[in-house]
């Protein structure tokens, strides 16, 4: 099957469950002669890879309906759960992600040919545990994908992480593989952080080889401190970092969080709502006892900004034995927009001459990196190439990623 240009939609809705992002993107064979916002070249030692021209043409969010978020937010890491409520639950968001993409495509005016949907994860374990008689391993992103292709009229790539579970990985991070497509660097050693609802790395030393690559999951994200100011300030989020920076960080409460073993495990490593949702947040609240609401919110912000640093300092620098070449951290995500949470992770990576950027300097909108990522691994599932990479996930092995739904 020859390789040719195609536009993917990138679908993608993240731990926080606020919503759909949708980018737009044209991808195809490397063409030296044309104009792009974004490139790079896929590579992995032992593996043929084609070159690729990456072209932002749009990105847009919706949020999800109230009800619908309540309902993902219920269900997650959920003790009990209707089958009946689960299953609808399956081909709503089928029809959310294909009215997102219909919605994205009428105000860009493109034309989709291939769609790439994470879908909504429910679940995610990627250590094997016991469970009936053996250990398994399991993950669940939820969102019909026979749904969304049916309703674009185009294939639609989606369930991601299985594969890469299947092959002894643990699902994730899978954006790793666009990080080191779009930021890798002869002469800059980069680490690329999102900051979603939960927060990931991956480690980019200068001229690394992508099998090289080094990324996990470094902990909470956006998710505690949003938990913490709808409780208190009956607010999604903490816009701007505005409530976190009237208050004071409770600095006992910050290291007694990091003595959990989620921060001691050595990588690869993947976390979700069952490390950092409703019973941790229950947790850190008995640990704050009666403290200032602002102080809380303060201090869930300095949780994650301590645990992304602590990260870079316990596991990637002792790593990297050319570690005072990682230059540059280059932040994505909703955390972006957190200027408290920016300044506090500038300020602990200061020492290490470590410094902090946008995705957005780059050229790439910090909010459309991973719909964009899952464009990409749809383009490459769809020309039959893997695009995990074992290095971040712990995979035994490169593995075709997804499931294919054909209009």
């Amino acid at each position: 099957m020859s390789e040719k240009e195609m536009i993917v939609a990138g679908v993608m809705s993240g731990t926080s469950a606020d919503g759909i992002n949708v980018a737009l993107v044209r991808i195809g064979p490397v063409d030296l002669g044309s104009g792009r916002a974004l490139m790079g070249t896929a590579g992995s030692r032992g593996q043929d890879r084609q070159h690729h021209t990456i072209k932002l043409l749009g990105h847009s969010e919706y949020s999800y309906p109230l009800k619908v978020r309540s309902a993902i937010l219920s269900a997650m890491n959920a003790e009990r759960a209707r089958v009946a409520d689960l299953a609808r639950l399956n081909f709503l968001l089928g029809e959310l992600y294909a009215e997102a993409v219909l919605k994205a495509q009428r105000n860009f005016l493109v034309q989709a040919d291939l769609v790439g949907c994470h879908g909504q994860t429910l679940y995610h374990q990627g250590e094997a545990q016991a469970f009936l008689g053996r250990k398994v391993a399991a993950t669940w992103q939820t969102g019909e994908g026979a749904v969304v292709a049916a309703r674009v009229g185009v294939p639609v790539v989606s369930d991601f992480r299985p594969a890469d579970m299947a092959t002894g990985g643990k699902g994730a991070p899978l954006v790793p593989f666009l990080d080191y497509l779009l930021f890798r660097d002869a002469k800059v050693g980069r680490i690329v952080q999102n900051i979603g609802g939960i927060a990931n790395l991956t480690a980019i030393p200068a001229g690394v080889e992508a099998c090289d690559v080094f990324a996990f999951d470094t902990g909470p994200g956006n998710m505690v401190i949003d938990a913490v100011t709808e409780r208190f300030f009956s607010k999604a989020f903490d816009r701007g970092g505005k409530i976190a920076a009237s208050g004071s960080v409770l600095d006992a409460v910050v290291e007694r969080m990091l003595k959990r073993q989620f921060f001691k495990v050595k990588p690869p490593k993947t976390a979700g709502r069952e490390e950092f949702g409703r019973e941790f947040v229950g947790e850190f609240l008995r640990a704050c006892g009666r403290a200032k609401k602002q102080d809380i919110v303060a201090t869930a912000t300095a949780l994650t900004a301590r645990s992304i640093a602590d990260a870079v300092h316990r596991f990637v620098l002792p790593a990297n034995t050319r570690g005072r070449l990682l230059h540059e951290m280059i932040l994505s995500g909703g955390g972006v927009k957190n200027a408290t949470l920016v300044r506090m992770l500038t300020g602990l990576l200061a020492p290490e001459g470590i410094e902090v950027l946008s995705s957005d300097e780059f050229g790439l909108p910090s909010q459309a990196k991973e719909a964009v990522a899952f464009a990409v691994l749809a383009y490459e599932t769809w020309n039959r190439r893997a695009s995990n990479l074992p290095s971040a996930t712990g995979a035994k092995r490169a593995a075709v990623l997804g499931k294919i739904s054909y209009a």
